[in-house]
């Protein structure tokens, strides 16, 4: 595993569930790249992560030609991956604790899963437009 910071920047996908599925891949591969197979459970805790920020993405946060970008930065020192993804929709920020779905709700799990996988997460507001929604696990 490197001993760097090790950044993956710039990845753009479409606002579509594919887009999320690519994205969730992608994550998978650089994290083999940062030497955790794609069985592992630090690579397993990212992949979905990232799928379920995806997914809220493509859900919440779609603007008809927009897509949304993720990053991924690897803190080796730390023991941390750092998720990021951005969308064009400022307005719909994701609430501070997670909701409590009813029990029969076939949605809305998807932060609580975030919430028990990361370190912690957030939003913040993204310049020009937009947010950005960050999560941090340990690796």
């Amino acid at each position: 595993m490197p001993t760097e910071t090790t950044t993956s920047t710039g990845s753009q996908f479409t606002s579509s569930p594919r887009g999320a599925q690519l994205a969730r891949r992608l994550a998978v591969r650089r994290m083999e790249d940062w030497g955790h197979p794609a069985a592992s459970d630090a690579s397993c805790a990212v992949a979905l992560v990232v799928g379920e920020l995806a997914a809220n993405a493509v859900r919440h946060g779609r603007v008809p030609g927009r897509g949304f970008s993720l990053r991924l930065t690897l803190d080796a020192a730390a023991g941390l991956v750092r998720i990021e993804v951005a969308d064009a929709v400022s307005v719909k920020r994701p609430p501070t604790t997670p909701p409590t779905p009813h029990p029969e709700s076939e949605s809305g799990r998807g932060l609580l899963l975030v919430d028990v996988l990361a370190v912690r997460w957030g939003s913040a507001p993204r310049h020009p437009v937009g947010k950005t929604v960050w999560a941090e696990v340990s690796v």
